[in-house]
């Protein structure tokens, strides 16, 4: 039975084995063997030797290892760093800020990054940068710094390092005792209590300026002449535009249009010019005249010669009209006596195109295409200063209604920069480069702010034919208009202070709400209105 049974055992041996042949021992062998299962991916299994034969040409080999019912698959180990860092793509400053704001939806917008650029956002976010500023770099900050905080605006810096004791810099604002709990030391908040004041303060909102302008109207033949002066606005709200031979009037309050007069063929309209209270308009020509109408009549009541060549500038007082041609020559005409004119200022050497009076002071600021800058006393040939830093002609010449004795003045296209001046002192304030050509500046009636308007700028930059709304402060920039696809020539304001109108020579005048807010507009402030025509 023992018998049968290994015979058995060493059948069924035979059954499960498979015989394979030999295999030489030479190199080349063995190469394309390792190739083989280097291609297949399938991992080598040494053969062993057959226990019931001698002859090494015979091997058994079992059929589960060559053929792996689960093959071993390669693993990529992820390699982790001994620390975490998360990973932030929100705007913290925003949402630290305006927790306790969350009932207020906001009303801004988002750019195309995603990043929130609403009032709201841009308040928080200079909260922020002054309580890290205060906390960090110990600079001290006003709660009215926080409505115009700009990276270049001087700071005083706390020392970093003292010797001794110092007491707290809120020491004097809350009264404390030995053991009081406002003491810092017993403080529960991880900053301190200026950086908590910042956090605190109330929020302003800064003022929200249209970039659309409220109406266009179609001006044809409206000159693309830097040296004319073809809008004016008048007090009796009539604005008064000279296109081509013509001078049309455009009732702001009824949108009604009146044609005032035709020059003919044989000479075209250079300049206009309301006077402080009034009907009247005085119109230059380009055959040197000044003529003076009532717009409210629509009456010539006369002519005025002198000129030999276009007025392109006009500015009254009172009952004087100050005439700057081409001639180089500018003229004071009382417009009450018979004779041409009174006085004769021949200080410029090439065309004037920029008379603004300061009536207060009863100074007068001339600009020429010679670069000069002049301010003269009163209707005297006196020339109190004459400012040469200028590069390029003169035209945009105000003065600051606020303070007295300020003038600013703007150069053109090889100068391209916004001076301050006192003419008290005959100094120079201020110089900004702006940038491009500065075709006119009016100051705001009611705050600290002023408007220009500019043409070319270097190798048709960005920056050209823009409407720009300064802070006199830092000369920020407010806001930024564009529209015009010519340069901005032509400037004037509202009688209220409010409104502007801006010229080019794309033949449209556009205008802005600038210096009023949306609760006390009083005209329609939809964007996409109607265009309508001046004639």
């Amino acid at each position: 039975m023992s018998s049968d049974y290994t015979s058995k055992l060493r059948s069924a041996s035979r059954k499960t084995t498979v015989h394979t042949r030999s295999i030489p021992n030479s190199k080349e062998h063995t190469s394309i063997a390792s190739k083989r299962h280097s291609d297949d991916d399938v991992p080598t299994i040494p053969s062993t030797p057959s226990r019931h034969s001698s002859d090494d040409s015979t091997r058994i080999i079992s059929i589960d290892s060559v053929f792996p019912s689960t093959p071993p698959s390669r693993v990529r180990r992820e390699i982790y760093g001994d620390r975490f860092i998360p990973v932030r793509d929100r705007n913290l400053a925003t949402e630290f800020s305006l927790i306790a704001d969350q009932r207020t939806p906001s009303k801004g917008k988002r750019s195309s990054n995603g990043v929130d650029t609403s009032p709201q956002s841009e308040i928080a976010n200079r909260k922020y940068e002054a309580m890290l500023r205060t906390e960090l770099l110990g600079e001290d900050f006003s709660l009215d710094d926080l409505q115009t905080f700009s990276d270049d605006s001087p700071r005083t810096p706390r020392k970093l390092f003292t010797y001794g004791h110092s007491r707290s810099r809120n020491a004097e604002e809350i009264p404390v005792q030995v053991d009081s709990p406002y003491k810092a030391k017993y403080s529960t908040s991880p900053i301190g209590a200026a950086s908590q004041r910042i956090l605190q303060s109330p929020q302003k909102l800064p003022r929200q300026i249209s970039r659309t302008p409220v109406k266009v109207l179609d001006a044809p033949e409206l000159q693309d002449d830097f040296y004319l002066n073809l809008v004016d606005w008048g007090s009796s709200d009539i604005l008064a535009v000279g296109l081509g031979m013509c001078v049309y009037l455009w009732n702001a309050t009824t949108s009604k249009v009146t044609k005032l007069c035709d020059l003919g063929p044989g000479d075209s309209v250079t300049s206009v010019n309301w006077t402080q209270r009034g009907t009247h308009v005085a119109v230059g020509t380009n055959n040197g005249s000044v003529l003076i109408w009532d717009a409210e009549k629509c009456r010539k009541l006369r002519t005025m010669n002198g000129h030999t060549s276009r007025v392109g500038s006009l500015a009254w007082n009172n009952q004087v009209l100050t005439s700057g041609g081409r001639d180089r020559v500018i003229f004071h005409r009382d417009v009450r006596v018979p004779a041409q004119y009174f006085r004769k200022l021949d200080a410029h050497t090439q065309e004037v195109c920029g008379l603004k009076w300061n009536p207060d002071e009863n100074m007068l600021a001339s600009g020429g295409n010679d670069n000069m800058l002049m301010v003269w006393d009163h209707y005297e040939n006196r020339l109190l200063h004459k400012f040469t830093d200028h590069t390029a002609a003169v035209k945009a010449i105000a003065w600051n209604p606020s303070a007295r004795g300020i003038l600013v003045s703007g150069g053109g296209t090889a100068d391209k920069t916004i001076k301050f001046w006192n003419t008290m002192t005959g100094s120079l304030l201020h110089s900004y480069d702006t940038g491009s050509q500065v075709c006119n500046i009016l100051w705001s009636k009611s705050s600290n702010e002023l408007v220009s308007t500019h043409g070319y700028a270097p190798n048709g930059g960005t920056g050209s034919n823009q409407v720009i709304v300064w802070k006199y402060d830092n000369m920020q920039r407010i806001a930024t208009l564009t529209g015009h696809s010519y340069r901005v020539l032509y400037l004037s304001m509202s009688p209220d202070g409010k409104t502007i109108v801006t010229g080019a020579g794309d033949e449209t005048l556009r205008f802005w709400d600038v210096f009023q807010s949306s609760q006390s507009s009083r005209r329609s402030s939809r964007p996409g209105i109607a265009r309508n025509s001046v004639r």
